[in-house]
C-alpha cells in the first residue's frame, strides 16, 4: 500500500522531533500515525503501515502506553487496538512532569553531593560559591517548571536574577 506523501512527511517529522527529545524515533512515528488516523488501530495495521515487525510494535506501544500517549482497548473481536492521545498539550505536560522534573531533582541532589564533597576536600570558596549558585538555579528551575505545570503559564523572572550572578 502506497503511503500518501503528506502522511509520510508528518509521521517522519514527528519521529524526528520525538527522537530529538530523547525518545525513540519509532515511538514518534507510531504515535503520529495513530493520531492522524483518528481511530484505534491494531498492531498488525501499525506494523504494516510503518514497516515495523510485530515485536517492535508490541514494544513501542507498551512504552507509549507507559507515557500515556497511547491507549489500548479490546473490541468485541478480541483484538487489541491502540489509539493516540489527541490532546497534544496534555501529552507535553505529562512528559515534562514525569521526565523533566525527575531529571532536575536528580541534578539538584548530585550538586548537593558535589558541594559536600567539595567541602570535605577543601575546595576553595569560589568553587563552593559557584556550586551553591548552580544548586539555587536548579531549585528555581524546578519551582518554575512546577508552577508552569500547575498553571500553564511560564514566568522565568525568578531565573533571571540567578543567571545574572553566574
Amino acid at each position: 500500500m502506497e503511503v500518501p506523501e503528506w502522511e509520510a512527511l508528518a509521521v517522519e517529522a514527528a519521529g524526528r522531533v520525538v527522537e530529538f527529545w530523547g525518545f525513540k524515533r519509532n515511538q514518534g512515528r507510531v504515535w503520529a500515525w495513530l493520531y492522524l488516523q483518528g481511530r484505534a488501530m491494531n498492531a498488525q495495521e501499525i506494523g504494516a503501515r510503518l514497516m515495523l515487525s510485530k515485536a517492535a510494535v508490541s514494544i513501542l506501544v507498551r512504552e507509549l502506553e507507559q507515557w500515556g500517549v497511547v491507549v489500548r482497548s479490546r473490541r468485541a473481536d478480541g483484538v487489541w487496538r491502540f489509539d493516540a492521545e489527541s490532546d497534544l498539550w496534555k501529552m507535553v505536560l505529562r512528559v515534562l512532569r514525569q521526565r523533566e522534573l525527575e531529571v532536575i531533582g536528580t541534578v539538584i541532589e548530585d550538586l548537593r553531593r558535589a558541594r559536600a564533597a567539595a567541602e570535605r576536600s577543601g575546595a576553595g570558596a569560589l568553587a563552593i560559591k559557584r556550586i551553591d549558585l548552580m544548586i539555587r538555579f536548579g531549585v528555581v528551575c524546578q519551582k518554575v517548571l512546577e508552577a508552569f505545570l500547575k498553571t500553564s503559564r511560564l514566568d522565568i523572572r525568578p531565573l533571571l536574577g540567578i543567571l545574572s550572578r553566574f
